[in-house]
């Protein structure tokens, strides 16, 4: 049995993750247009963390904005939580973003008024839910509750990662994308980061798909999955 399938049947409460079926998306106008997904489907299980490696310019970040509810393909499905993305409204797309999808960006893009504690509230706020995580329990979940009362420039990179996964959790979402998370980390701090993410996912049964270009990091992960010109392949 997997460890992905070991940590879905733990965590007890997640069905659906993500499904993306026959994904097509053409990029630009004219004669520069790009196939930027090409016939893309993948199915990432709650308690799964899946790992999109590939070149620059192959199609990761459409997939992620797919996936995410940014942008709608131009043909083909896509699924989070059982939810199939093209029936929402605009409005209701977004609600359902803000409250079953969580995002890590490469330097953990935090609102640089804010201390730690706030990020995490405000996405609270802004999501209008009442049943998601203790900001602070959340914080000492990543390692990061001593830090709870700073402001993204007295933290380290890998500090404000650690806040931006526990900002990207405190909704409960369904899906976690996760884009370039160590870019701006150096090699231990790196492991620490992607350790901590494959943690979240399988203890929370968060269906996670992060994209990387760091291949030393590819042991934490359930499974890795190769792009190019648009195309995914095992």
């Amino acid at each position: 049995m997997s460890t992905a399938t070991t940590q879905q049947q733990n965590s007890g409460t997640r069905t659906g993750g993500l499904l993306i079926t026959s994904a097509n998306l053409a990029l630009g106008d004219g004669g520069s247009t790009v196939q930027a997904l090409d016939n893309v489907s993948l199915a990432v299980r709650p308690g799964e963390m899946v790992a999109v490696v590939g070149p620059s310019g192959a199609g990761k970040s459409s997939l992620l904005a797919v996936a995410g509810a940014l942008t709608a393909p131009d043909t083909g499905t896509v699924q989070v939580n059982g939810v199939d993305l093209a029936t929402l409204a605009k409005a209701a797309r977004a609600r359902f973003r803000l409250r079953e999808i969580g995002f890590v960006f490469q330097s953990g893009n935090l609102i640089p008024a804010l201390n730690s504690v706030e990020q995490l509230k405000l996405m609270q706020k802004l999501a209008g839910s009442s049943d998601g995580l203790d900001p602070m329990e959340l914080l000492a979940g990543v390692g990061m509750e001593h830090k709870a009362k700073s402001r993204p420039d007295q933290l380290s990179g890998g500090e404000r990662q650690r806040v931006g996964i526990a900002r990207s959790l405190v909704n409960r979402p369904t899906l976690l994308l996760v884009d370039e998370p160590t870019a701006a980390l150096d090699r231990a701090r790196s492991q620490d980061v992607v350790a901590l993410l494959a943690r979240e996912t399988h203890e929370r049964g968060v269906a996670t798909v992060m994209v990387t270009h760091d291949h030393d990091v590819l042991h934490h992960c359930d499974r890795v999955v190769e792009m190019v010109d648009g195309r995914l392949s095992s």
